[in-house]
């Protein structure tokens, strides 16, 4: 179990450098869910199963759906631009 939780560090460690240093805003985003679902496995470890539902529902849940919309939204404005340049 010990090496399970020193795993969980590292992937942890691994994700919060990956999704800040990644140069695509979608990879980004799935970088931070992963952290997220990561996040709340550990908090499940700990003995704390009120928080690892909160960081499930709000870190992967609300957080990713509300990132990938805005990706959306941004993408959508970026190819309307592009259309009145031309």
């Amino acid at each position: 179990m010990e090496i399970f939780k020193i795993v969980l560090l590292l992937l942890l460690i691994v994700c919060a450098v990956s999704a800040a240093f990644s140069r695509r805003l979608l990879a980004s985003v799935i970088i931070f869910m992963a952290y997220s679902l990561i996040m709340s496995i550990t908090w499940i470890l700990l003995e704390s199963p009120d928080l690892a539902i909160t960081e499930a529902a709000v870190g992967a849940g609300v957080s990713g759906i509300l990132f990938l919309m805005t990706l959306k939204k941004i993408k959508r404005t970026g190819n309307d631009n592009k259309d009145e340049n031309q």
